[in-house]
């Protein structure tokens, strides 16, 4: 059952570009099918993971999915978010696409915050429950503060998680606004945040919102389409972190890290306001007395 405080996106098939250049269907085809035995692969390896190494295999799963596709990643500041080994992150992104997860996995391999429904999908569910997924049930406020307090404690463990603070998709054109109670469960773990800012462009370096999984199309719908697409680019921008303590609030950090990705993206934000105690607004407004004020004079 939904709420009022339920993300939603204005963003619909009339924010599709729809121009871009298609392969054909035997390839498109041939893409899928490749992206399902990849993943049926690391079905299959679950089991054996400790062995070959999970970081390593994760990796080369996220890669292998994005060459099936026919999606190139270009990455820039990877080197800090692998260098940051044995301390907790919260990694927050714009969020587009389905592909967004695979390309910051790409990078580095992390847990996620995801929606619930996701663990429902046919084989990549699966994938993404064993991964360590923390799922987070949007039609229930009532189960938000444990799902939070389970994040804080993944955290605080020295995990790196990825979450998309917007709670829903968007084209890619414009963005919704960060909601503040993820942001909670990295003050409370004591952890930084990562902002990483995403953009899909095709091979000419024109931006396009093909990718976006957006409206109420079903994500068999959204495979297809992305799997028609001939040059297609996604830019991965890894940001400078947020260290903790940098904002007193969850709405303070949502704002700077929300502001940080639109600065990336070249997109005007909103100025970042830090907010005063009543008790500093009473003294930093109030008035000099009449004595005070002949004083001076």
């Amino acid at each position: 059952m939904s709420h009022a405080w339920m993300p939603t996106s204005p963003c619909g098939p009339a924010c599709l570009t729809g121009d871009e250049p298609a392969v054909g269907a035997l390839r498109a085809g041939l893409r899928v099918a490749g992206a399902v035995a990849v993943l049926l692969l690391c079905v299959l390896a679950v089991p054996v993971l400790p062995l070959v190494g999970s970081d390593r295999f994760a990796r080369f799963v996220f890669r292998s999915l994005l060459r099936a596709f026919g999606v190139r990643l270009e990455v820039t500041g990877a080197a800090a978010l692998r260098a940051a080994r044995g301390r907790g992150a919260l990694v927050a992104t714009n969020h587009i696409s389905w592909l967004d997860i695979a390309a910051v996995n790409a990078v580095r391999p992390m847990k996620a915050l995801a929606k619930l429904d996701i663990k429902a999908w046919p084989v990549l569910g699966r994938v993404v429950a064993a991964a360590g997924t923390v799922f987070l049930d949007r039609e229930s406020l009532r189960a938000l503060p444990a799902t939070m307090a389970r994040l804080s404690d993944v955290l605080r463990s020295g995990a790196h998680v990825y979450a998309c603070p917007e709670g829903t998709t968007w084209c890619g054109q414009g963005g919704g606004r960060f909601r503040h109670a993820v942001f909670q469960a990295a003050i409370d773990g004591g952890v930084p945040v990562r902002p990483i800012a995403l953009r899909f462009r095709m091979a000419d370096g024109r931006e396009t919102t093909a990718p976006a999984f957006i409206g109420d199309e079903t994500i068999v719908d959204s495979v297809r389409r992305v799997a028609r697409l001939r040059g297609l680019v996604l830019e991965v921008h890894v940001l400078d972190e947020l260290a903790p303590g940098r904002a007193g609030t969850r709405r303070e950090l949502a704002a700077l890290t929300e502001a940080a990705i639109n600065s990336a993206l070249g997109r005007a934000t909103t100025p970042v306001r830090k907010r005063i105690p009543a008790q500093q607004r009473r003294t930093t407004t109030r008035r000099p007395s009449l004595p005070q004020l002949r004083q001076g004079a």
